[in-house]
């Protein structure tokens, strides 16, 4: 069975060095950038074809610099575009913020008709997700058994900022409700986000949340159809409303249209939210390369 890597590489990084795109911040001694790294990953771990989604305008460079030095996987490219929209609707004179990663995992939908894990291109997942994610893709579980890799919060948060994190609820193994948490903090007593009243809300370390590393079925570009056509209809005026994939998970879980296992990934995530992570993550990377797991040229 074919299975593919989509990689959402078209986000703006507003925070991240004043709106550089910090998806191609250099962070290995060969000019790699992190999406690099999943890739090298994604092919040890047996996915045969590699997509990245990104704007238009970013194509001359992605194709020149990036997607043309991989070996050993299939490689594609996706746009998205921000009046691609379903029909009957257009593109808002007021629009300027992207759709959202829904509307990014959409974009893929002509170059994907096989199961697939999607990731952060800003992000590093571990190799071991990879490996657990192709082999549950692989399995005979059902065109709307999805699955996600999930991370312990005290792994993910930054040291320099308010983070934004799907936290999960499980039940036996299972998602049973993602809430998309904003601003969460690393602070000496604890880690904690602002609630709704004004007060701060501690979560344990060991809470289970979402990184952006999911395992579809072809199935989920229909549902993101239905559910991005209902989320336009009820933001006709709102220029900065965004359909996320935790938005369809949770909504298609909750109508129990479907499932979503989750598989507690065991190798260290690393994020670039902020440019004050960069450095830390490139300590990682040398240290990594010394130890083995990775070669000092990816390609």
């Amino acid at each position: 069975m074919n299975t593919t890597l989509v990689i959402l590489a078209a986000g703006l990084g507003s925070r991240f060095g004043g709106g550089s795109a910090k998806q191609t911040a250099v962070l290995g001694k060969n000019g790699e950038i992190m999406a690099d790294y999943s890739v090298y990953d994604a092919i040890r771990a047996g996915f045969n074809k590699i997509v990245y989604v990104i704007k238009r305008d970013m194509e001359p460079m992605f194709s020149e610099k990036i997607a043309s030095k991989i070996k050993g996987a299939d490689v594609r490219i996706a746009f998205q575009d921000m009046d691609d929209l379903p029909m009957g609707f257009s593109l808002p004179s007021d629009r300027a913020k992207p759709w959202g990663t829904a509307h990014a995992v959409r974009a893929a939908r002509h170059v994907v008709q096989e199961p697939f894990m999607m990731i952060h291109a800003d992000d590093f997942y571990g190799s071991d997700v990879y490996a657990t994610l192709n082999t549950f893709l692989r399995e005979d579980n059902g065109g709307h058994a999805y699955a996600m890799g999930g991370y312990r919060l005290e792994n993910t948060v930054s040291d320099h900022g308010g983070v934004s994190r799907g936290v999960c609820t499980t039940k036996d193994g299972y998602l049973a409700r993602m809430d998309e948490t904003h601003n969460i903090q690393k602070r000496p007593d604890g880690i904690c986000y602002p609630a709704p009243d004004g007060n701060m809300k501690y979560l344990p370390g060991s809470t289970i949340v979402s990184m952006g590393a999911f395992a579809f079925k072809p199935s989920i570009f229909a549902a993101i159809e239905k559910g991005f056509a209902e989320f336009l209809e009820k933001n006709p005026q709102n220029p900065k409303a965004e359909y996320l994939v935790p938005d369809i998970v949770s909504d298609l879980i909750t109508g129990g249209q479907a499932t979503m296992k989750i598989l507690e990934a065991k190798g260290q995530w690393y994020g670039v939210t902020y440019q004050e992570d960069k450095e830390k993550v490139q300590r990682a990377i040398v240290q990594m390369v010394e130890q083995g797991q990775y070669p000092e040229r990816l390609f």
